[in-house]
C-alpha cells in the first residue's frame, strides 16, 4: 500500500486468470461477492458504475476507460457526500498476467485528504475479499472442467 497526496495505490495477486478477475469488476453478482450489497454496472465509457456497500454509503461514478482484461478506470463518489461526491475521484485497476494468476494494481486518485484514510481502509478490507472471492471461482471453474 502506497499514499501519495492525493492517491492511494494498493497491489494484490490472485491466483486466477485475468479473465475472471476482470468480471468482479463488471458483473453486478460478482462485484457484490467482495464489495458491497447491490450493483448497478454499465461496463463502457459513460456507462454507470454504482455500488451500495450497505445502507448509507453508496459509491456512484461512471466508467472511462475499459480495455478488457488490461484496465478498467472508473470515476468515484459517494451519494450525498458534499466532500467526494459522486464522480468525484477515480479508480483505475490494471490487470496483469503473473504466472498462472492475475496481479492486480488498483490506483484511487483525486481523493481530498479527509476521506484518504477511509479509503485507504476500504481497499484494505476489500482487496483481500476479492482475491478470497476471484480464487473460489478459479476454484469452482477447475473442478467443472
Amino acid at each position: 500500500m502506497t499514499v501519495l497526496d492525493d492517491t492511494i495505490v494498493q497491489e494484490v495477486s490472485i491466483a486466477a486468470p485475468r479473465e475472471l478477475v476482470w468480471r468482479f469488476f463488471t458483473e453486478p453478482d460478482r462485484l457484490v461477492e467482495w464489495k458491497g450489497t447491490g450493483a448497478q454496472l454499465d461496463p463502457r465509457p459513460g456507462g454507470i458504475y454504482r455500488c451500495v456497500i450497505n445502507e448509507q454509503a453508496v459509491a456512484v461514478g461512471e466508467y472511462v476507460t475499459v480495455s478488457p482484461y488490461d484496465e478498467i478506470a472508473f470515476t468515484w463518489g459517494w451519494e450525498g457526500d458534499e466532500h467526494l461526491p459522486p464522480g468525484g475521484s477515480r479508480v483505475t485497476v490494471t490487470l496483469t498476467d503473473v504466472g498462472d494468476g492475475t496481479h492486480v494494481r488498483l490506483v484511487h486518485s483525486g481523493l481530498p485528504h479527509p476521506r484518504l484514510a477511509l479509503h485507504d481502509d476500504g481497499w484494505s478490507r476489500y482487496l483481500p475479499a476479492l482475491v478470497a472471492a476471484a480464487q473460489a471461482a478459479a476454484g469452482q471453474a477447475g473442478s467443472r472442467g
